[in-house]
């Protein structure tokens, strides 16, 4: 069965850190692009980053410098670390297959909430 399960969020303090997982089955990360991407309460689904098959990254510029993408290959488990957090870093986050993709497969999101 081809699915993305997200964890790892939680409510977080202004310039604090999370790391995100997304556990990937029926297929491999390896060999697939994939994208983290958000949705503010309110707002529409925003891209934050993706990772290539061949390990490129891009990130949105909102987050570069901050957030970094990185995937566990051996266990077919994508990451997003998010550093120096923003109130504005609030959202629900999705992974989602494909390359700066908000329309692929995607897991039911993980909500992380930053504030004081």
């Amino acid at each position: 069965q081809v699915r993305l399960v997200e964890s790892g969020g939680a409510l977080a303090q202004p310039g604090g850190s999370l790391r995100l997982s997304c556990a990937a089955s029926g297929f491999s990360l390896r060999s697939n692009a994939m994208t983290w991407a958000r949705q503010a309460p309110g707002k529409g689904l925003e891209w934050v980053s993706s990772i290539s098959s061949d390990g490129s990254t891009a990130y949105g510029d909102s987050v570069k410098g901050r957030f970094t993408i990185f995937r566990d290959s051996a266990n077919n488990i994508l990451y997003l670390q998010m550093s120096r957090l923003k109130a504005d870093d609030t959202a629900l986050y999705y992974c989602v297959r494909g390359w700066i993709s908000l329309s692929g497969l995607r897991g039911q999101g993980t909500m992380v909430i930053v504030s004081s």
